[in-house]
């Protein structure tokens, strides 16, 4: 099973140990096309601090996240797993996961990154601020960079198991399964269930469950049709309908009583 997860805009610190090397990440198909991203951003941190603001989209309150992505080459770095905060990490809770299930998050998570393209959630890499949505000068708008890339590296990635989605729209924008990827692709959407509509923050916190149900209970679903009963059976209501066509991912809904 491979997880497909967004990054969060909160980051936890970088930490005091060596600094990022690009060839050392996961997706070592990727590094070329992250030293181009990375060495981009960090000339265009290091120079007119106002450009850099805008073209990042950062408000005056997070003027400081410049110049910290001016110095990603020296920063310290740390695990992933531990770099991205709020709402569906928090929910995820990574740390508290027994041994088992923290070797089959390093196997299967991914968080797709307008930086790294994507990552495991053991890769070390410094804190950082650039989002999928960010259009650099020289590169042009990232979703649409990354997608060649991801294109030559993540059909490998996901193997010949189940692909889980639970990317927000602009990440699905570097990478959209196809063919017989797409057929064992699934998606997850989260609604109010009185209201069936989706709600921001309670959306990602129970996808960050989701996740850490699957995990701490070593839930291993083969395809989409297994995922349905694995998630029924961990005690999550969901709706699905096979795709028409073969070939297409599945879309999931899952409904929740109470917002929290």
């Amino acid at each position: 099973m491979l997880v497909l997860l967004p990054p969060s805009e909160g980051k936890a610190a970088s930490g005091r140990g060596a600094p990022l090397k690009t060839g050392s990440l996961s997706l070592p198909g990727l590094t070329a096309a992250r030293e181009a991203v990375l060495g981009e951003l960090v000339e265009l941190c290091a120079g007119d601090e106002e450009k850099a603001r805008e073209v990042l989209g950062l408000s005056e309150g997070l003027r400081g996240e410049v110049a910290k992505n001016a110095e990603l080459r020296t920063a310290g770095a740390r695990p992933a797993g531990e770099i991205y905060t709020g709402v569906l990490y928090d929910a995820l809770d990574l740390a508290s996961l027994d041994p088992a299930a923290q070797a089959r998050a390093a196997r299967s998570l991914l968080v797709f990154s307008g930086l790294w393209g994507a990552v495991r959630v053991t890769d070390r890499i410094p804190s950082y601020r650039c989002s999928m949505g960010v259009r650099l000068p020289g590169l042009g708008a990232l979703g649409a960079y990354w997608r060649a890339p991801m294109a030559e590296v993540l059909p490998e990635a996901a193997g010949d198991g189940l692909v889980l989605d639970l990317r927000s729209a602009a990440y699905a924008t570097a990478w959209r399964p196809k063919g017989e990827v797409a057929g064992r692709t699934a998606s997850v959407r989260v609604l109010h269930a009185p209201t069936r509509k989706v709600v921001s923050h309670f959306n990602k916190a129970t996808k960050g469950r989701i996740v850490r149900s699957l995990l701490a209970s070593g839930s291993a679903p083969e395809g989409p049709a297994e995922l349905v009963e694995a998630l029924r059976d961990l005690g999550y209501v969901v709706e699905a309908e096979a795709p028409a066509k073969a070939g297409k991912p599945w879309s999931l809904d899952v409904l929740v009583e109470e917002i929290h």
